[in-house]
C-alpha cells in the first residue's frame, strides 16, 4: 500500500466525532471509477461531507471459494480531506497511479471490490508502548539524541504500509539533529506477527534511521496513535446500489 506523508498536518482528527465508515463511501468511490472508465454520469453522494484522512483500496476477488482477495491498488492521504472530493480523488489515484500495478481497466470491474478506510481517534500516546496491537495505527517521530554509528544495511520490513521522510546523512545528524517520521496502519503489526518493540524498531528504520536502535532512542520517540474504520463492497453490490439510485449501467 502506498502512503502519502502527513504533509505537516498537526491535527489529523478534523471532522469532529468519530464516524464509522459506511458502504455509501465505497459506492461513491466505485461510482467514480466506473464513470471514469465508461463516461457514464456519476450519482451525487448523499452522505455528510466530513473531513478525514482516508485510504482507498482496490482488490481483485478470486473466483475460487475461500481464496483471499488480491491487492490491485491502494493509496491514501494523512491530511484530512472532505469525503465527497477526497474519496473520488483517491479512487482514481489508487486505480490508475499505484506504481506497483498497471492501471485498472473497464474489463476488470466485475472482479473488483472497493475498500475504504477512514482514520480516526488520533491522540498522543504517553510512551512508545502506549498503544494496542491490532487496534491502533502509529505515527512515530523523533530526533536523534546523538550520532550513533551506522549499522550494516538490513532488509526493510516486508510490509509496504509505511510513510517516511527523506533519509538524512550521517553528517547532518551530528550538526542539526533532523526529525524522523514514519507510520504503520493498524493492521500491519498483526499481519507481520510483530510485538510492540519490533513494530517500533521497524518504524524507526522505515523513518530512515540507519544507526543502532537502543532503548534510549526508543524513549525519544514521540508516538501518535490512531484507529481505522473500514468498509468493503463488491461489484455486484455496487451495481445494485447504482440501479436503485437511478443510474444506468
Amino acid at each position: 500500500m502506498a502512503l502519502l506523508p502527513p504533509n505537516g498536518t498537526t491535527d489529523l482528527s478534523e471532522g469532529g466525532e468519530t464516524q464509522a465508515c459506511i458502504p455509501e463511501h465505497c459506492f461513491h468511490a466505485f461510482d467514480t471509477l466506473y464513470c471514469a472508465l465508461t463516461d457514464k454520469r456519476p450519482i451525487p453522494p448523499q452522505f455528510p461531507d466530513d473531513k478525514y484522512p482516508l485510504f482507498v483500496t482496490w482488490n481483485t476477488r478470486s473466483s475460487r471459494p475461500g481464496r483471499s482477495p488480491r491487492l490491485r491498488g491502494c493509496i491514501g492521504c494523512f491530511e484530512a480531506l472532505p469525503l465527497h472530493e477526497g474519496l473520488a480523488e483517491y479512487a482514481i489515484i489508487s486505480a490508475f497511479r499505484d506504481s506497483r500495478f498497471r492501471k485498472i481497466e473497464e474489463w476488470e470491474l466485475n472482479s473488483l471490490e472497493c475498500g475504504i478506510s477512514l482514520l480516526t481517534d488520533f491522540e498522543d500516546a504517553d510512551s512508545y508502548l502506549d498503544w494496542t496491537i491490532g487496534v491502533h495505527g502509529i505515527i512515530v517521530s523523533f530526533s536523534a539524541p546523538t550520532l550513533v554509528p551506522a549499522t550494516p544495511n538490513r532488509s526493510e520490513a516486508p510490509s509496504p504500509l509505511s510513510s517516511s521522510t527523506s533519509t538524512p546523512t550521517r553528517s547532518s545528524l551530528a550538526s542539526s539533529k533532523p526529525t524522523y517520521s514514519a507510520t504503520y496502519l493498524p493492521q500491519v503489526a498483526p499481519e507481520q506477527g510483530w510485538n510492540k518493540i519490533e513494530t517500533i524498531d521497524s518504524a524507526i528504520q522505515k523513518a530512515g534511521w540507519t544507526g543502532q536502535i537502543t532503548e534510549d532512542l526508543r524513549r525519544c520517540v514521540k508516538l501518535r496513535r490512531y484507529q481505522s474504520s473500514k468498509c468493503f463492497v463488491g461489484w455486484d453490490e455496487y451495481v445494485r446500489w447504482r440501479k436503485q439510485n437511478g443510474g444506468r449501467m
